[in-house]
C-alpha cells in the first residue's frame, strides 16, 4: 500500500512527539509498500540524506525485522550486533547512528509501518524510551484505524442516491458516522473533503429539494443533531464525539433554540427541512 499524504502527516506528528518526550536526537520511520516492503519517508534530527527514501525489505535489518515479527526490535550498537542482518549498514553509518530501536504500527494484524528512534551513542535505550516509542507507534495505529473508516464511508457516500427507504437510512447513518469521525482527522484537507461530502449528503438526500437556509447552526450543533437522529441518548452522542454528556445536552438546546424546536425529534425535522441533515 502507498502511503497518502495524510498518513505521513500522522507518522510525522507521532515522530515529533517521540523526540519531544524521550529526548532521543534522531527519529524518523515509513510506512509499508507493496509486498511488505518499508520506504523511509519521515525523518527527524538527521543530518545527511543518507536514510531518505531507504527501501527496507521484511526482515532485513532492524526495521525489516520488526515488519517481519510485527513487534519492536532495538540493538545497542547497531554494527556490531548479531540480532540483524547488515543490508543497511552504510546508510546507518552515514548518520552515525549506534543504538537504534523500531517500533511496527500495526494495524487489524497487518505491520502498516515502522517508527524508528536512535542515539549516536552506543549505550541502552531503557524501558521508558521503549514505552514511549510504543505509545507513538500506537497512536498511529489508532488515527490509521480513522482514515480506514473515513475512506470506507467516503466510497460509499461519494454519490448518495436519496430516497425513502433503507437507501436513505443508509446515507443517514454515512451521514452521522462521517461528523462524528471529522474531529478526530488531523490532516486539514481529509477532514474538508469530509465535511464537503457531508453537506452533499444532506443537500441530495433532502426530499423535496430544501429551501433557502435561513437557520444557521454551528458544526458542532450539526454533529449533535446528526446523532439524535439516529435515535442514540445523549451519553451514545457524547461517547462518539469525544464529549461530556453536559456539553452535548448545551449544543443540543442551542441547536432547538435556533431552529425554533420543542423537542428533539422537531429539531431533527427542522434540520432536515433546512438541508442541514440528509
Amino acid at each position: 500500500m502507498t502511503a497518502d499524504g495524510g498518513e505521513a502527516v500522522e507518522l510525522r506528528a507521532a515522530l515529533l512527539r517521540l523526540r519531544r518526550v524521550t529526548g532521543l536526537p534522531v527519529a524518523f520511520g515509513g510506512l509499508v509498500e507493496g509486498q511488505r516492503q518499508l520506504r523511509i519517508g519521515e525523518l527527524t534530527g538527521t543530518g545527511t540524506p543518507a536514510l531518505s527514501g531507504l527501501a527496507v525489505s521484511s526482515g532485513n535489518g532492524l526495521g525489516g525485522k520488526a515488519v517481519a515479527l510485527s513487534r519492536p526490535c532495538a540493538v545497542t550498537d547497531y554494527h556490531g550486533s548479531r540480532h540483524i542482518s547488515h543490508e543497511y549498514d552504510s546508510a546507518v553509518a552515514a548518520e552515525g547512528l549506534r543504538s537504534v530501536l523500531a517500533v511496527p504500527v500495526v494495524v487489524r494484524r497487518r505491520v502498516r509501518g515502522v517508527l524508528y528512534g536512535a542515539l549516536r551513542s552506543a549505550r541502552p535505550l531503557g524501558d521508558r524510551t521503549l514505552s514511549a516509542a510504543v505509545d507513538a507507534a500506537r497512536d498511529v495505529e489508532q488515527a490509521l484505524v480513522v482514515r480506514d473508516e473515513v475512506h470506507a464511508l467516503l466510497v460509499t457516500a461519494r454519490e448518495p442516491q436519496a430516497g425513502a427507504g433503507p437507501a436513505r437510512e443508509q446515507v443517514r447513518e454515512a451521514h452521522a458516522a462521517l461528523r462524528a469521525l471529522a474531529p478526530r482527522i488531523a490532516d486539514p484537507a481529509l477532514r474538508a473533503d469530509i465535511l464537503a461530502v457531508c453537506g452533499r449528503l444532506a443537500a441530495a438526500a433532502t426530499l423535496p429539494p430544501a429551501r433557502e437556509r435561513t437557520v444557521s447552526l454551528a458544526p458542532r450543533e450539526v454533529d449533535v443533531l446528526a446523532c439524535v437522529a439516529g435515535g442514540v441518548t445523549n451519553a451514545v452522542a457524547a461517547e462518539r464525539l469525544g464529549l461530556r454528556p453536559e456539553t452535548v445536552k448545551g449544543y443540543l438546546r442551542a441547536a432547538m433554540r435556533k431552529l425554533g424546536a420543542h423537542t428533539r425529534l422537531e429539531a431533527v425535522v427542522a434540520a432536515r427541512r433546512a438541508g442541514l441533515l440528509p
